[in-house]
């Protein structure tokens, strides 16, 4: 279990939000619809953008900037929401972190695992929570899902077939390994959420097909050994226009005790060879909603929550290692692409302590990942 500073139960969160562009707007609205936080500040770039955002929600008395230290501290803040573009999620959590901010960050944890590791070690030397919103973990049927592997049995594999066609422009477009690198983290986190157990090694092909819009690669096959010995065969296409799945992917489950299916949807069916009762979890709050509650109640329990840095590190860690297989030809064990991205993120650490942190852990393995992760 980590610790992390927790805050006052009796007022809600003071928020700044740093990010206004698209996926920004869905988190004003989460945050608006959430009476434990207000949004008192609204940081991006490009101000113009924040204006627009501004008048757009209604955002009377919100501050505006450039920088999240400052709006935080003009605004009295004590949380941040991080929805910026991956590129820009090091150096904005660092500042909030240092800051004496928790934060709440969209996926990716950052572009790589290296710099993953240097801000799990940035949470440690800061004291704050540093919390990833892997928001398929909070979708019902996904929870569901989880509810019902438990009468499986010992589950033997789990598949999960995502096709889809959206044409983004921009970008996504232009990226190498564009399936891999911007979207298949989301099935790769779920299956270590479904299962309790984090992966071992990944033996993965891409292609791209002779009718893609994308430069890169945007079809992918992958087959992941899980830690309870369970295999994971993912299979995805972004240029599948026809019977294309739902965003989540479509996936079954096949165990000793019977197999399950989900159409990414609506909620799972199972078939049990011996009859049992299926316990009904909890309703969770849906996507980046169950993610914000997750949060808010992390700081006011100290329990950690789903998608903590460290653990969720392995997440960006089952990418990087599918992009390598992909790019040699031959299976790749996690391990590795954890331990050579702790001997770089070592070397390059970018704040006083938190090279201190990493060089004290000795190996990052044993700070990584864990069972519910």
């Amino acid at each position: 279990m980590r610790t992390f500073r927790t805050l006052d139960t009796g007022v809600p969160l003071r928020v700044v939000q740093v990010g206004a562009g698209g996926m920004g707007k869905a988190w004003i609205r989460t945050l608006q619809a959430n009476d434990d936080v207000d949004l008192v500040g609204l940081v991006d770039l490009d101000l113009d953008t924040a204006r627009a955002a501004v008048e757009e929600f209604g955002l009377d008395g919100v501050e505006l900037g450039t920088s999240v230290a400052e709006v935080a501290r003009a605004t009295g803040a004590t949380a941040v929401v991080n929805v910026t573009v991956p590129a820009a999620h090091h150096p904005v959590n660092v500042e909030a972190l240092f800051a004496g901010l928790p934060v709440l960050c969209e996926k990716p944890v950052a572009p790589t695992v290296a710099e993953g590791l240097q801000l799990a070690a940035a949470a440690e030397v800061s004291g704050e929570l540093l919390m990833i919103s892997q928001s398929r973990r909070y979708v019902r049927g996904l929870t569901r899902l989880k509810a019902l592997a438990g009468e499986l049995g010992d589950v033997g594999v789990v598949t999960t077939e995502f096709f889809k066609a959206p044409h983004f422009g921009g970008f996504r477009e232009e990226m190498a390994h564009v399936l891999l690198v911007d979207m298949a983290i989301h099935p790769f986190d779920a299956v270590r959420f479904l299962l309790d157990q984090d992966p071992v090694s990944v033996y993965c092909e891409e292609f791209n097909p002779s009718w893609s819009w994308y430069r890169g690669n945007a079809a992918a096959t992958a087959v992941f050994t899980m830690s309870g010995g369970t295999r994971h065969v993912y299979t995805g296409s972004w240029c599948a226009g026809g019977l294309e799945t739902s965003w989540n992917g479509a996936g079954r489950g096949d165990g000793a005790g019977g197999s399950a299916v989900w159409d990414g949807e609506g909620g799972p069916v199972a078939e049990l060879l011996a009859s049992a009762a299926t316990a009904e979890p909890a309703t969770p709050e849906g996507e980046i909603a169950g993610a914000l509650v997750d949060f808010v109640a992390a700081l006011r329990t100290g329990e950690t929550p789903s998608g903590e840095v460290h653990s969720n590190v392995l997440s960006l860690a089952m990418v990087e290692a599918a992009v390598r297989s992909a790019s040699t030809g031959r299976r790749v064990l996690i391990d590795d692409v954890v331990e050579d991205a702790y001997r770089g993120a070592v070397g390059t650490g970018r704040r006083a302590g938190v090279g201190a942190v990493l060089e004290s852990w000795g190996a990052a393995g044993p700070h990584v990942g864990g069972p519910g992760s």
